[in-house]
């Protein structure tokens, strides 16, 4: 899933922006919008229950009626918004977050925390095919989730009776007496990195029995307790699925060039440099 932010005051068609790249990427593919509001929304429209519920300690709350439905939560973060997105959209765009480090369109000279895709002084004034095009060549948001649906939706997936997975994760400690481990940050070979795992994927779908393999690994920072590889083998059978995961991911770690920075409590280096 590509995730695309609209940043800039709102006198400069941030909204009208939002709604003509939708239009745009909805001719790709499936796509929701995230929009950051200021304050609490409001959410007294004839549901008050749903204040009281709120007040009372809830950290969602779902309304259902014949017209609709809505939810309500403060302490949702974007990252687990997109994640329950991801498996079922292949595009989002998020609407005034200045703040998410995402692929961001900035409109009025705003500062935004994500690599600038476009920068106009209104909405006008933006190239939408220069965008999208931007947008296409940016690493994707995957989640194991994403990954799953993926390949369910194969046209081989009425032949498969197993889907294996493998997450790798970062590991905060590897024994109570470890320095705690912070994040991780990972940079990829460019050009080299994705012709790589484009080979061992094609290599791995090849074998008897396997119908659909799905690589991933994060680049960026990774924070301790998240997931930073992901493999996903749909396969006729649980030997067939359950090998291909485990030699993906041995592979993956042995042919593919990711370099991967440590960031401890105490001390920061590259994982070819760790002191001994």
């Amino acid at each position: 899933m590509q995730v695309l932010g609209v940043a800039g005051p709102s006198d400069a068609g941030r909204t009208a922006l939002v709604g003509r790249l939708v239009g745009r990427l909805g001719e790709r593919g499936r796509v929701a919008t995230v929009k950051r509001l200021r304050d609490e929304p409001e959410l007294d429209t004839g549901r008050r229950d749903t204040a009281r519920h709120r007040g009372a300690g809830a950290d969602v709350t779902y309304g259902i009626a014949d017209d609709g439905w809505f939810a309500t939560g403060c302490e949702r973060t974007l990252d687990e918004t997109l994640a329950d997105l991801a498996p079922a959209h292949d595009y989002v765009v998020v609407e005034g977050d200045s703040r998410a480090d995402v692929p961001t369109v900035a409109l009025g000279g705003r500062d935004h925390a994500g690599e600038t895709v476009a920068a106009a002084p209104d909405a006008d004034a933006v190239d939408l095919d220069s965008v999208v095009a931007a947008l296409e060549e940016r690493e994707p948001f995957e989640t194991l989730g994403s990954l799953v649906a993926e390949v369910e939706r194969s046209p081989d997936a009425q032949y498969a009776g197993a889907i294996a997975t493998f997450t790798g994760r970062v590991r905060t400690q590897e024994d109570p007496e470890d320095e705690p481990t912070e994040l991780l940050e990972f940079e990829k070979y460019e050009g080299v990195a994705e012709q790589r795992m484009d080979t061992l994927r094609e290599e791995l779908e090849a074998r008897d029995g396997v119908h659909e393999v799905r690589l991933h690994h994060r680049t960026g920072v990774v924070e301790a307790g998240e997931g930073i590889v992901f493999v996903v083998v749909l396969a006729g059978h649980r030997r067939e699925a359950f090998r291909t995961v485990e030699d993906g991911i041995d592979r993956l770690k042995d042919e593919v060039p990711l370099f991967k920075k440590e960031v401890t409590v105490e001390d920061t280096f590259w994982s070819h440099e760790r002191p001994e």
